[in-house]
This record gives C-alpha cells, structure tokens and sequence, in this order.
C-alpha cells in the first residue's frame, strides 16, 4: 500500500497525460487519428463540389516490464524498531514513481516535430513564457493546456513576475486531482497551469533541461498490466524477496498538440 500511495502522488507528469488500458490478449494498442477538415462557404441552388479527405493514420504503442527487487533480511528486521515493509515500500514506490516520470519527461524533446520553444542559456521569463503559451494557442495545441518544467526554471519565472501578470487561485478543474496539487506552482498565466517537476534533467553539456507545453491528449501511457507487489519467503536466504513489476508504455500520442520548453535549470544563488 506505501509503495501504490507514495507513487500515485509522485509522478505529475503521468498525472497530466492521457491514460490507456492494453485489451487482454492484445499486444499493442492502435488509435487512430483523422486529418484536419475545411468547411467552405456554400452557392444557394450550386451542388457541393469539395470533398474532404479523411487521411487517417495509426499511432501503434506497446508496452514493457519495469520492476525492481528489495530483499529484507532476518536480522534487519530484528534489529529495526520501525516497520521496515513500509520504509521499503515507500523507497519503491518513489523509484517507480521517478521512472514512470522519467519515461514520460524523455518525450517531451519530440513534440512539435522535434523543434522545441526556447533555447540554451535562455531564461525562463515572464516574456518567454508568455510567448510559449501565445504560440501554443496560435498554432492550435488545443485545450487545456498545461506547462511542466524544473523548479529552478520555474524559480527565473516567479521571480520575474509582478502581480498583476501571473494569476494564482484555483487548479483548473481538468488538473484538479489530489497527486497534482504538491506539484502546481500556484500560478495560472492565460488560464494555462504552470507544474514543477525535479525530475527534468539537465541536458548533456549544457546548463538547461527540457519541459514541455502540451495538451494531455499530446502524450498518452499505456498500461497492459498495473502494477503488483509481491512477497516471498527464501527460506535458505533468511529473507524475503518484495517485487514490484508494472507492464506499460509513455508514448507520443500526437505531437501537434505539445512543444518541448528548452531553458536554463542551473542552481540559483541563495545568498
């Protein structure tokens, strides 16, 4: 229970995206998508001339086994006055926590075609971050829409805004689930929520890190087997073995509906 409590409120990355059930029997999930259609002005008597064509295509995921093993001896057991299974339990539960996380923040670079908004060395300001949302809405990403990035990103905005740009208040009401509120920063810019998230990495030999403007429908996790824990008694161990096993996927969706925010996420000064 620790290990299914500590990780549904450690991941609000997979909290914001779409979530998908694999069938039983099914090995990979297929959605299909429709191309965009025009409506066009009509002649009173005039037959209609213009077709539309559908122009579907299949986005296919599968999934994979992720999973990790603890072993508590006899004697840690003696020896601990605190209740070991839900230390360990919780230790779990965060380790799976950060990789579910973590698969799902290493799409982000892909949205938008692979271009992302932002750049190396620039900061995350009130006018960057107004100008990722403008563009997000102009080139139709849809809604709502929800940004995500590294508290220290979101530390170069907050400490660059004046009151009456950046709107506080209520969570939007289709973020507003228990395991988002620890990580929404408390601010609303153009009704789109602004999440802090530490799992975001910096980028190899650079100082910035990538988060992401997106709809939830941008990016999709699909689960074929939820997760299950499971102990074991090894007898000539003197131990017990716990396993938790999870079988599922992070997967782009549509990468039409989200962009890739690249700035800085180097350390501030505290002093």
């Amino acid at each position: 229970v620790k290990a299914r409590e500590t990780e549904e409120h450690n991941m609000p990355v997979v909290n914001l995206i779409e979530r998908f059930n694999l069938p039983k029997g099914h090995y990979k999930l297929d959605i299909p998508k429709i191309g965009t259609m025009t409506a066009t002005d009509l002649d009173e008597g005039i037959d209609m001339t213009d077709t539309e064509d559908i122009n579907p295509s299949i986005v296919s995921a599968t999934t994979a086994e992720v999973g990790l093993k603890v072993i508590i001896t006899d004697i840690l057991l003696r020896q601990n006055n605190e209740s070991v299974f839900s230390i360990i339990g919780r230790q779990m539960g965060t380790a799976m926590a950060r990789k579910k996380d973590t698969d799902a923040i290493a799409l982000f670079g892909a949205l938008n075609g692979g271009t992302v908004f932002g750049a190396d060395g620039a900061a995350f300001s009130i006018a960057n971050a107004s100008a990722v949302i403008a563009k997000a809405k102009s080139n139709k990403m849809g809604s709502p829409l929800f940004i995500v990035h590294h508290p220290n990103a979101i530390f170069e905005f907050i400490n660059d805004f004046s009151a009456p740009i950046a709107t506080s208040g209520n969570l939007p009401k289709p973020f507003a689930a228990d395991a988002l509120m620890d990580f929404w920063t408390g601010i609303k810019v153009s009704g789109v929520p602004f999440f802090e998230d530490g799992n975001i990495a910096v980028e190899s030999g650079v100082d910035s890190g990538i988060g992401v403007i997106a709809n939830k429908n941008a990016m999709g996790y699909l689960v074929a087997k939820g997760k299950t824990e499971e102990r074991q008694r090894d007898i000539s161990l003197r131990a017990w073995e716990i396993v938790i096993t999870e079988d599922y996927s992070m997967f782009e969706v549509d990468d039409t509906l989200g962009a890739g925010l690249q700035y800085e996420i180097g350390d501030p000064a505290t002093s």
